[in-house]
C-alpha cells in the first residue's frame, strides 16, 4: 500500500497539516485502514477507491485513533494527489454521510484544491457547558469575545467554537489530552476550535483534537467550513469570504481560505496551497 504524505493549507514552501493520502482500486478492511493511519500518524489519512464511471471517488477518513466523518485538511491532500495522476478537474467523494467535490488544479508548478463542504449547521451552547470547556482549557468567561458566542458547529462533522478576546488568550491554550480525548469523545466531537479575531475577514485559529489522540492539527478545514456557516448565522463577516491563519503557535503557518454565499446551511468552499512532503 503507497501512502502519498502532503502538507495541505501551506503557507508557500512550509506550513500546512500533513496527511495521508492512499488511493486504491478499492478500499482496505476497516482495520486495515486504521492500521495504516496509527503508522502513518498523521492527523488524518484519507483512503479512497474508485466507484462507478466518471470522476467519482469512495472516501473515508481514519485518524491514529479513530474513524472521523470528514476531514478538510486530507480532502484538500485528496485533491491534490487526484489532479497530479488523474489530471486538474473536479472530483465527486462520497464520504460515510455525505457526498462533496473537492478541485484539484496546478499552480505555477505547485498543486492547490478547493473542497465543497457537506452543509452546516450550529446551536448554542448552554452555561454549563460552557463552563465545561472553559475548566478544561483553564479559561474563564472574561476572556471571551462576545460577539461569537460558544457555539456547536457542523460542517460533515461536530465541533465546539469558542472565541477570544485577545490573541495572548490564544496563544496559551493548553490542555490534558486525557481529560480532552474524553471530554470530547463524550460528546461526539471531533475538535473544539478556538478562535481570535485579528480584522473583519481575517482570523486566528487554535484547534484540540484529543478526539482523534492528537493534541493539536496544524490546519483543520472540516472546522473551518462548520465555523464560516456560524459567522454567516450571526451575520459576520460581510462579503462572505474569511481567511483562517492556523498552526502558527505549533510553528507550522497555515493559510485556508472559506469563501460562502448567503443562504443559512448551504455548503462553504475551503481552499488552500498543499506540497508534496514524501
Amino acid at each position: 500500500m503507497t501512502v502519498l504524505k502532503i502538507s495541505a493549507f501551506s503557507d508557500g514552501d512550509t506550513g500546512g497539516n500533513p496527511a495521508g493520502v492512499v488511493l486504491g482500486e478499492q478500499l482496505s478492511t476497516l482495520q486495515e485502514m486504521q492500521t495504516v493511519a496509527a503508522e502513518v500518524g498523521f492527523s488524518e489519512t484519507a483512503f479512497a477507491a474508485p466507484e462507478g464511471r466518471g470522476q467519482s471517488w469512495r472516501v473515508r477518513y481514519f485518524s491514529p485513533e479513530s474513524e472521523v466523518p470528514f476531514c478538510g485538511h486530507a480532502t484538500i491532500a485528496l485533491g491534490a494527489a487526484l489532479a497530479e495522476k488523474f489530471g486538474s478537474g473536479k472530483y465527486m467523494l462520497r464520504l460515510n454521510d455525505a457526498e462533496i467535490s473537492v478541485e484539484g488544479e496546478l499552480i505555477e508548478g505547485k498543486y492547490a484544491a478547493a473542497l465543497q463542504s457537506p452543509p452546516t449547521w450550529n446551536e448554542a451552547l448552554n452555561k454549563a457547558e460552557i463552563n465545561a470547556t472553559l475548566l478544561l482549557f483553564g479559561y474563564n468567561r472574561s476572556q471571551l469575545d462576545d460577539h461569537i458566542p460558544p457555539a456547536r458547529i457542523h460542517a460533515g462533522a461536530d465541533h465546539y467554537i469558542i472565541a477570544l478576546r485577545s490573541r495572548d488568550d490564544l496563544r496559551s491554550m493548553t490542555y490534558d489530552l486525557d481529560a480532552g480525548r474524553q471530554f470530547m469523545r463524550s460528546r461526539e466531537l471531533v475538535t473544539i476550535m478556538f478562535v481570535w479575531q485579528e480584522s473583519e475577514n481575517i482570523y486566528h485559529a487554535r484547534n484540540a483534537f484529543a478526539s482523534g489522540g492528537v493534541l493539536e492539527d496544524p490546519a483543520t478545514g472540516a472546522a473551518a467550513a462548520a465555523f464560516s456557516g456560524y459567522l454567516r448565522t450571526i451575520n459576520r463577516p460581510q462579503g462572505g469570504k474569511i481567511k483562517i491563519i492556523q498552526g502558527e503557535d505549533m510553528g507550522s503557518r497555515s493559510i485556508i481560505t472559506a469563501e460562502f454565499g448567503g443562504k443559512p446551511g448551504s455548503s462553504v468552499r475551503i481552499s488552500g496551497a498543499t506540497r508534496m512532503i514524501g
